[in-house]
């Protein structure tokens, strides 16, 4: 099942910020690592994610750092490493809260449609 666009819009920062809350990873990481724990039914194109990236960087919530890739001692490929930054970790736990509201009073309302 594909998940429509307006659902997943609306869940893009908070799955890149609780990712990056883990440790540094590069855009394609964050893709297999979602595809991963979503058991495929979340999958991302570069479209989604590039610009949330991009975004999130230039509103201070996460900080990027090219890296050599492993094998390329040699200062050949590289990778943008991003991390999460403090105010990054307070909009998360912002985030958190408000997901954690709005999807319970969505099973609320949903509550008698799903018996």
């Amino acid at each position: 099942m594909e998940f429509g666009s307006d659902l997943i819009k609306g869940t893009v920062t908070p799955i890149v910020l609780a990712l990056l809350k883990e440790r540094p990873m590069y855009g394609y990481e964050i893709v297999k690592l979602l595809d991963a724990r979503s058991g495929g039914k979340l999958r991302w194109k570069e479209g989604t994610l590039y610009p949330a990236l991009h975004k999130l960087e230039s509103d201070g919530l996460i900080r990027g750092e090219w890296r050599d890739a492993p094998g390329a001692s040699d200062g050949g490929r590289q990778r943008k490493y991003y991390a999460l930054t403090r105010s990054g970790r307070s909009e998360l736990a912002r985030r958190m809260g408000e997901w954690k509201d709005f999807s319970t009073s969505i099973h609320a309302v949903l509550k008698g449609a799903l018996s």
